[in-house]
């Protein structure tokens, strides 16, 4: 296990427009555990510019908190600026993120793999030239019917949903906390059989 610091990348859309999103759940995890470590989140100057980021302490490890302040789908540049500026290897990211494929209210822990379609994981994994980097994945469930996936994304979660969404929203926190604290196999052997 790394000494750290990780970054850990909450990821989202930018404004109040995408805030309730199903795809901006990775931000609604990074914004706990922004509260959580007393971090303030602010936008940087030049290479951090297009994040808000902050630095504390998490789960006893030094973290750089962040939130890209780009589209979903050019949140590798952001994350490749931060990285660059606190001289982070690639293994030392944490991503935080929606997925599909994962039931509602379930949280997995993996590094590498593929991207499922996920846009900003793609371009995480072009702009920093690997897949393997840590992925905190929240379940957000598959659409109902025919719906395009696409769109299904950009909804905000159900009024059913959101009963336990805050329940989620502390949970993945939990596991991310988990995750820094104990490396990766131990947190999914924690994680894993709850959900």
């Amino acid at each position: 296990m790394s000494e750290g610091p990780f970054l850990v990348v909450g990821l989202g859309n930018p404004g109040p427009g995408y805030a309730g999103n199903r795809h901006n759940v990775g931000a609604m995890v990074l914004a706990e555990l922004a509260s959580r470590a007393g971090v303030r989140l602010s936008a940087g100057k030049g290479p951090r510019a297009r994040a808000l980021s902050g630095e504390g302490r998490l789960a006893g490890r030094r973290v750089v908190l962040a939130q890209p302040l780009t589209y979903m789908n050019e949140s590798g540049g952001p994350v490749r600026g931060l990285l660059d500026y606190h001289h982070l290897p690639a293994t030392d990211l944490v991503v935080v993120h929606d997925e599909l494929d994962i039931p509602f209210e379930a949280v997995r822990l993996k590094r590498g793999g593929g991207e499922g379609g996920h846009n900003g994981l793609r371009s995480i994994s072009r702009s920093t030239g690997t897949r393997d980097y840590l992925r905190v994945r929240v379940g957000i469930g598959r659409p109902p019917g025919r719906q395009d996936p696409a769109d299904f994304v950009l909804k905000d979660f159900s009024a059913t949903e959101r009963k336990t969404l805050d329940l989620l929203v502390v949970e993945a926190a939990d596991a991310t906390e988990l995750l820094l604290e104990r490396g990766l196999e131990a947190a999914q052997n924690t994680v894993h059989p709850r959900s």
